[in-house]
């Protein structure tokens, strides 16, 4: 309801009570044309005997701006809602987005980690022949294990291994699978333990023994719920005792450690895959335990001068060194590259949004001239219009970055249900999502508030 308090006329003025200032004849003649249908039959009312006020003062404080741009704002739900949907997908993806890549980067580093601790892995060939598509040779040998162990003094245990693809059979079950030519430092390196039995001894080794300790899916599906320790296996049809059965382990980067059956390593090389050489017995790898992480580089430069040395190399390497902290370093690197693109991408819908808000806003100042030009015709000035028009935007872009947050989060808890990897809930994407959606209300929001606020109340009161 308006209330008028002064004199209206057709060609007169308006004089307003403090603190709503002075006003010209122009805009209060076109307020009279408006409101001439509902005035008395007299159109002269008193005149209040105030000068005009020296400022126009502001007809509404920052508080009835609010109140006035939310009540505009749920009078039109369903265009606020479409308004704020390409925030709130913004906000959303951001914040789904950099939880993964966290997420992400910890399951790398857990994996990483579930391999053993401050390890160095050692593999024949060269670093280049690690990316040509056939098999480097087999330069390594069990004496180059054992001289690392013996003469350098930085490492803490040393486990060679021989690893192929062989069918076991147990009855009428059988399955192929990893089996693995190891030594007893195996264990303690690269963190298995034992949930039944033993393990593989020095004496296994030199006695050449055909005993076997079997991964807990091998020994699950062999076996099934029967106790195999002292059961009969074939590998290559020689004959295993099974000595016992190692704790669930999982998968790393999706090789399952648990799918494999571990022999000694000479039983291996003599009995399954005849490694022997005229330079000692070949293996696969290498796997060296360090005494600590600050440790791992002069380590990694000692076993490398080592092999140099005993192999005889002057120029390439015939083997290739492979650090686990820098491996995890790199990993987390192209994890967390990728979290920031993908980021970037999901931060386009922000924009997009920004845009939606800017157009909607545009589309609102035009359906409301009339009421921006009576709103400056009785005393709004242009700051009370660009405020009102700014903080509508604002509404927006806020509510939508709240329900973004809450359709993130969501998004988050329902990818670690979904994912090997727990997605993190990251604070600062929350607190950087809001406060981006924030700014990009207000930055969308000006354009449109300019124009309303730079409308001429005559020409906006006539609906120009």
């Amino acid at each position: 309801m308006l209330r008028i308090i002064g004199s209206l006329t057709p060609s007169t003025g308006l004089e307003a009570e403090p603190p709503t200032g002075h006003y010209t004849a122009e805009p209060c003649n076109e307020v009279y044309h408006l409101f001439s249908p509902i005035l008395p039959i007299s159109p002269i009312l008193p005149i209040l005997p105030y000068p005009p006020h020296p400022h126009i003062s502001k007809t509404m404080n920052f508080l009835e701006s609010v109140k006035m741009a939310s009540k505009t704002l749920v009078a039109n739900k369903m265009r606020s809602s479409l308004t704020m949907l390409g925030i709130i997908i913004g906000n959303a993806s951001v914040i789904a987005t950099i939880g993964m890549g966290e997420g992400a980067q910890n399951f790398v580093g857990q994996q990483v980690e579930s391999l053993g601790t401050n390890l160095l892995f050692i593999v024949p060939g060269s670093p280049k022949a690690q990316t040509r598509p056939v098999s480097p040779p087999q330069t390594l040998v069990l004496a180059d294990a054992e001289a690392i162990a013996s003469q350098v003094p930085s490492v803490k245990e040393v486990a060679p291994q021989i690893t192929g693809m062989q069918r076991i059979t147990y009855g009428n079950a059988n399955q192929s699978t990893t089996v693995a030519g190891v030594t007893p430092e195996f264990l303690t390196v690269r963190s298995f333990d034992v949930a039944q039995g033993r393990f593989i001894t020095d004496l296994d080794l030199r006695r050449n023994e055909q005993v076997v300790a079997l991964g807990a899916d091998v020994a699950e599906t062999l076996f099934g719920n029967t106790d195999p320790i002292g059961q009969q296996i074939r590998i290559r049809n020689v004959s295993f005792s099974v000595i016992g059965v190692m704790q669930p382990k999982g998968a790393t980067f999706g090789q399952n450690q648990d799918d494999v059956v571990l022999i000694p390593l000479t039983t291996m090389a003599n009995r399954i895959t005849g490694n022997s050489s005229p330079y000692g017995t070949r293996i696969n790898f290498i796997s060296v335990s360090v005494q600590n992480e600050e440790s791992m580089n002069a380590a990694q430069f000692q076993i490398e001068n080592l092999l140099r040395l005993r192999h005889q190399i002057i120029d390439e390497d015939d083997f290739t060194v492979r650090n686990q902290k820098d491996l995890q370093a790199t990993m987390g690197a192209i994890t967390g590259a990728l979290t920031m693109l993908l980021a970037a991408i999901a931060s386009i819908s922000l924009f997009v949004g920004g845009i939606g808000i800017m157009n909607i806003m545009l589309v609102s100042v035009t359906e409301r001239t009339k009421e921006i030009g009576l709103r400056k015709a009785i005393g709004a000035s242009q700051q009370d219009i660009l405020m009102q028009f700014v903080i509508e935007a604002v509404i927006l872009s806020v509510a939508g970055g709240l329900v973004g947050i809450v359709v993130g989060v969501s998004g988050i808890l329902l990818i670690g249900t979904l994912t090997p990897f727990d997605a993190g809930i990251s604070t600062v994407a929350i607190a950087l999502a809001t406060g981006v959606s924030g700014a990009t209300g207000l930055f969308f929001g000006v354009i449109p508030a300019k124009k309303a606020a730079q409308l001429d109340p005559i020409v906006a009161l006539r609906g120009a």
